[in-house]
């Protein structure tokens, strides 16, 4: 907490405040189910990508950290609050009976070309199975492949693996933890992504329960934020306007209490 004097800025404050507080209550009601300022998406937990939203090759994740949990395949790394949250998955699996293991995480431009053009070169085609370099969802550093012991140590994984007790425990539990699963059975025109039960992308937790709940794709999801964002400014709304009020600091309080000079002192909580 600051305590700041207020003869040179509580004026400011209490007008800037004020003409929030004016614009809101002229603004039409937000009715999407979720908080506009989190389909603002400034963390980029919610950016997608796929064949038709690509990543340039020199996109890399900010705030990248070394995972710490069972694994195969070399060491793993994922965006920090995608990891802390798979730590959590991890350790409420473990203690409900389930071992998972990490098979794949962050993947740069780089790594997916050779793995894509390796297989193009085995099979003499794409098959599907490798995504281009730009549209894997592992280069945002939020998308992780988990498995059980038996799968991690295949050489190939199968939609086969969402029959397994641990793939059943991740599609109904991952929510809790801001993870979906990406690519669903029932989405597959829509991804152009086979049904990986294996595949967990971190979304944020409010954003992940509305999705798994609805059984959305992630393209569904942006359809849908995008539709509401159009219906609520044809309405006569300013998205932008609405999530800098919902962003806007706390209100000023006034405290009980002066300082040296006799002074009103305020309060503004900082995060």
């Amino acid at each position: 907490m600051r305590i700041l004097r207020p003869k040179t800025i509580l004026l400011v404050v209490l007008v800037m405040l004020m003409r929030l507080t004016v614009l809101a209550a002229q603004q039409p009601e937000w009715t999407f189910p979720l908080p506009a300022n989190l389909l603002e998406n400034r963390s980029g937990h919610l950016t997608l990508v796929n064949q038709d939203a690509e990543l340039p090759g020199d996109f890399v994740p900010y705030n990248l950290v070394r995972l710490s949990l069972r694994s195969v395949s070399g060491h793993h790394e994922l965006r920090k609050e995608a990891a802390l949250a798979l730590e959590d998955l991890f350790e409420q699996a473990q203690s409900e009976g389930y071992e998972l293991y990490v098979k794949s995480s962050y993947r740069s431009y780089q790594t997916q070309s050779t793995m894509y053009y390796n297989r193009l070169e085995k099979y003499g085609k794409d098959d599907g199975v490798v995504a281009k370099p730009g549209t894997s969802d592992h280069q945002t550093g939020l998308g992780v492949d988990v498995l059980n012991r038996e799968w991690a140590n295949r050489e190939g994984m199968t939609p086969a693996f969402g029959e397994t007790a641990e793939a059943k425990w991740l599609e109904a539990n991952c929510a809790r933890f801001g993870f979906i699963i990406r690519y669903l059975p029932d989405k597959q025109e829509i991804t152009k992504i086979i049904y990986e039960p294996w595949h967990l992308r971190y979304v944020g937790p409010q954003a992940a329960d509305y999705i798994m709940e609805n059984r959305l794709s992630l393209e569904e999801f942006e359809v849908q934020t995008r539709e509401a964002i159009a219906a609520y400014e044809a309405a006569g709304g300013d998205f932008q306007a609405l999530v800098r009020s919902l962003n806007a600091p706390p209100p000023v309080v006034l405290l009980d209490e002066t300082d040296a000079d006799g002074d009103i002192e305020v309060s503004f909580d900082f995060p």
